[in-house]
């Protein structure tokens, strides 16, 4: 049922329904999160942040989940905090301590595999938070990214300040980050905010099929490279590349170069084939 702010309750408890956060595990390895509150946009409450939480613990548990996308129901990504819920005190927990969860979910997690955002819609706010935590955005074209939150007074304390310099570089953010517009299509590629831009409604789609292509490819050394490229920002260049050369001695190690290498010895991938 409905409260007259358009939040999902229990009738006995009357606390905001948990169950706004639907997974799926598609063939390939791909896991599908999507956020379910399509009456706000997929803005996220405090329940529906503590799922989304809980479904990336799962993914990150599990071996037989390689690639991840997070989505929103009903052609929204996500709005960013609920600030209906945030007004009557059941809004998003801002813990100071960083080694809990973010206000959003999962911001504060560094996964040890790839997530994918498909996103539709707006990606605003916290919305923008999320989509930037994710390693890559697939947007559809007219999909609106922007700090929303802006007019509200409502901080940035999902990654967003950090994250955004970060993929796009400071002129940018700051360009995000101090007028609070939306950008959109072409702009948002340029900026970085989207790696592909597809057709209105095909945005699942086309992340679903990018993750069945990254799942596809030899998993210690993608995560290795991936994770090598995370841990480089804080870390001074010898530091980081004594890094990176421990990752990728520690896929040498795991059989997977050589195997790559037979394959490769045997014909397969000639002329750039991904095969």
């Amino acid at each position: 049922m409905a409260n007259d702010d358009g939040h999902d309750t229990d009738p006995t408890t009357g606390d905001t329904d948990p169950t706004t956060v639907r997974t799926e595990r598609l063939d390939g390895g791909v896991w599908v999160v999507t956020i379910d509150r399509p009456h706000v946009r997929n803005a996220v409450d405090r329940p529906t942040a503590e799922a989304l939480a809980a479904a990336f613990r799962e993914f990150e548990r599990r071996d037989d989940l390689l690639v991840a996308v997070l989505t929103g129901a009903d052609g929204a990504f996500c709005a960013g905090a609920d600030l209906r819920a945030v007004s009557t005190g059941r809004g998003n927990r801002v813990e100071a301590d960083v080694a809990l969860d973010g206000p959003m979910g999962p911001t504060r997690m560094l996964l040890s595999k790839p997530v994918i955002a498909a996103v539709e819609g707006h990606a605003v706010a916290g919305g923008l938070e999320l989509a930037a935590w994710c390693d890559l955005r697939v947007a559809a074209e007219d999909a609106v990214f922007g700090v929303y939150c802006r007019r509200w007074g409502v901080p940035l304390v999902d990654g967003g300040t950090i994250r955004l310099s970060r993929l796009l570089g400071h002129s940018h953010a700051l360009d995000l980050i101090l007028t609070g517009r939306g950008v959109s299509g072409e702009e948002a590629q340029r900026m970085g905010l989207a790696n592909r831009l597809v057709p209105t409604g095909r945005a699942l789609d086309e992340a679903i099929a990018l993750a069945r292509q990254i799942a596809a490819f030899p998993q210690v050394c993608l995560r290795g490279d991936r994770r090598s490229s995370y841990d480089q920002w804080s870390l001074p260049l010898d530091e980081a590349l004594a890094r990176e050369t421990e990752l990728g001695l520690a896929t040498i190690r795991s059989g997977e170069t050589v195997a790559g290498a037979g394959r490769f010895a045997a014909g397969a991938g000639r002329h750039g084939a991904f095969d």
